[in-house]
């Protein structure tokens, strides 16, 4: 059992409390927030609550951390974790530039502990399906990706809220929703070559974007067509396109509650064929697969050369919905 704490306690930081409540891998043990309301929540759970984040590191009984924290505070808060020797579980994106994540990795690793991040889409079934098939050949080369995660939450944040904050939060739909699709096409093709992307402000009062559309080429070849908007009902789509056959997953609801996917596949000579595919919570399986890499049972899922990798190519796409023009992804191929 991983004792835990989760610094944060915002719509996510309690989403995680209560995904976690009686399970048998981790326990969260303590928790903090900057708003001192939130004993209440805590108290209701059976939670202590820590008076900040470095009176929350004191505690020896406390073997790891869970970051639902505005995104500028996540490199220092796993590097204080790490020094501490916490294991660190950070919600997305991991940082806001490739230099910060770069350093993140590197501290955990000194320290020995582990590190995840909160890309609970790779570890939805469908989409660990579609990775297998991939690897097996069966969809042949992979050509292009098309993807989409909208959803209209935002919309009832106030004007003031960090999320909606344009140091927090570049390029708006990118770093709430299309962060996830920009990770899973890493999984797919590796590291990014460059970014083409668009930010407008088109259906609602959200100042700092609400409709995305990004294009991304890679060094191992193909593209991604990532689209992300903030001001439209939940939409979520993923799609590979092979040179033998392509695989569509497509979401019936937002994965803070899922309901399952529609999965349809059609092969070359074939017609396409749909299932469906029922509800698994990956933010569940991520957080566990976080206890079994913190306790030395298994090795994290996501390479941190990946995860280097996505905050690499999501700094290239916020330059390029500034600059107008295509970025190039810093770092190696």
């Amino acid at each position: 059992m991983l004792n835990i704490g989760v610094v944060g306690l915002g719509w996510w930081g309690r989403t995680i409390v209560q995904t976690l409540l009686g399970n048998a891998k981790l326990r969260v043990v303590t928790a903090t927030d900057l708003n001192p309301a939130a004993n209440s929540f805590t108290r209701k759970h059976g939670i202590d609550f820590a008076a900040d984040f470095e009176a929350m590191l004191a505690n020896r009984e406390l073997q790891g951390v869970v970051l639902c924290t505005p995104h500028t505070q996540h490199c220092g808060q796993i590097l204080r974790a790490a020094a501490a020797g916490k294991h660190v579980y950070c919600e997305k994106p991991l940082s806001l530039n490739r230099t910060d994540a770069a350093r993140a990795v590197a501290a955990c690793n000194a320290a020995g502990v582990a590190l995840a991040v909160g890309h609970e889409r790779r570890f939805e079934p469908p989409i660990l399906e579609l990775m297998a098939q991939l690897k097996s050949g069966v969809l042949g080369t992979p050509l292009q990706i098309e993807a989409n995660f909208s959803q209209d939450k935002f919309l009832a944040l106030a004007p003031d809220n960090w999320r909606l904050s344009s140091a927090e939060a570049p390029a708006g739909p990118m770093t709430a929703t299309g962060i996830h699709l920009l990770d899973l096409s890493i999984g797919v093709f590796g590291p990014a070559e460059s970014a083409f992307a668009s930010v407008r402000q088109l259906g609602s009062g959200l100042v700092n974007g609400d409709t995305l559309a990004v294009l991304l080429t890679f060094h191992g070849g193909g593209h991604a067509l990532i689209s992300a908007i903030l001001a439209t009902p939940f939409a979520g789509r993923f799609a590979i396109y092979g040179s033998k056959g392509w695989l569509e997953v497509v979401d019936r609801t937002h994965p803070e509650a899922p309901e399952g996917w529609t999965v349809t596949r059609c092969l070359r000579g074939e017609r396409p064929v749909s299932t469906a595919s029922p509800p698994v919570s990956g933010v569940l399986a991520n957080l566990e697969a976080f206890a079994d890499a913190a306790a030395g049972r298994a090795a994290y899922p996501v390479p941190q050369e990946q995860m280097i990798a996505n905050i690499a190519a999501f700094e290239a796409v916020v330059k390029s919905t500034r600059s107008g023009r295509v970025e190039n992804v810093e770092g190696d191929a």
